[in-house]
């Protein structure tokens, strides 16, 4: 039976929760540290579907979704920071989550895939994971995708910076599609999305909040890309493959977030690799 339940974790600068989800009737094999998408801009812990929770809760793998603080009121520094602290609060306090301490993977979508590769890259988790998911996740490794106007945005109605106007200015984590998702298209149109997500010169955004200097991981991936991805080129993800190694799921599809629909054999595929790769990481011992 699938449980679900939701706790307060500590945090300075806004109200911090975390969900979790986990079968009772399933042997438990390793936590999923989960983050989600939204560019930075928008979304919320609770995005997963419900086909992925179910699949991989009765798999074995109980699933952590933590919050985030968003930009533009939050930059990268911040964010970043808050994962790193969200991933070691659980290796820390392991009962608070848990009945005992597992071994954990990350799992990110989209921006939340970013940030678990990041916080990976920059050792400051005090104990590595066993692997990481990136679902249509990126590093900023290929040059003008994300800082010149985007083709397919511009297909959309054009979103004004009044959008701006309409969302917290103080620090929060939930950031709900009627209001957000606008700031996210305005970014994209423009070519301004870094804008509202660092603060600083150039130089040390690539050195600081990419992995072009990162040479190797402290863990195995699992990268799972579309071909035809609006958000992120598909050359992303091939030179991330390349630069780690990963293990590729790759689909022929016109879209970002490919597994939204849970009824499609593809998501169905897409779990079964993923549980696939999960499962082999725990029984060879690539901690």
């Amino acid at each position: 039976m699938l449980k679900k339940k939701e706790i307060l974790i500590p945090a300075d600068t806004y109200e911090k929760h975390a969900v979790i989800y986990h079968d009772t009737d399933a042997v438990p094999k390793a936590c999923i540290l989960y983050f989600h998408g939204g560019g930075l801009l928008y979304g919320t812990k609770t995005d997963l579907p419900d086909f992925h929770v179910k699949t991989l809760t009765e798999a074995g793998y109980q699933i952590i979704a933590f919050d985030y603080p968003l930009a533009p009121a939050a930059k990268l520094d911040l964010i970043l920071e808050d994962v790193c602290a969200s991933v070691n609060h659980y290796v820390k306090y392991a009962s608070m989550y848990t009945e005992k301490k597992l071994p954990y993977f990350l799992w990110g979508r989209s921006a939340g895939a970013y940030l678990c590769l990041l916080a990976a890259a920059g050792g400051k988790l005090t104990e590595k994971p066993v692997g990481i998911l990136s679902y249509y996740g990126y590093g900023f490794l290929c040059d003008g995708w994300f800082m010149t106007p985007s083709k397919y945005y511009n297909t959309l109605p054009p979103v004004s910076e009044s959008a701006l106007g309409a969302i917290p200015s103080g620090i929060h984590a939930e950031g709900a599609l009627d209001r957000h998702y606008s700031v996210y298209v305005y970014a994209r149109q423009k070519g301004n999305w870094i804008d509202l997500i660092y603060a600083g010169r150039q130089k040390f955004f690539y050195l600081d909040y990419t992995l072009r200097v990162c040479d190797k991981m402290p863990c195995p991936i699992f990268c799972a890309h579309s071909t035809g991805d609006t958000d992120v080129p598909y050359s992303e993800f091939l030179e991330l493959c390349n630069k780690y190694r990963a293990q590729r799921f790759v689909v022929s599809h016109n879209m970002h977030d490919f597994d939204r629909d849970a009824e499609s054999p593809t998501t169905a595929r897409l779990l079964e690799a993923t549980i696939k790769f999960l499962d082999l990481k725990l029984g060879t011992g690539h901690f």
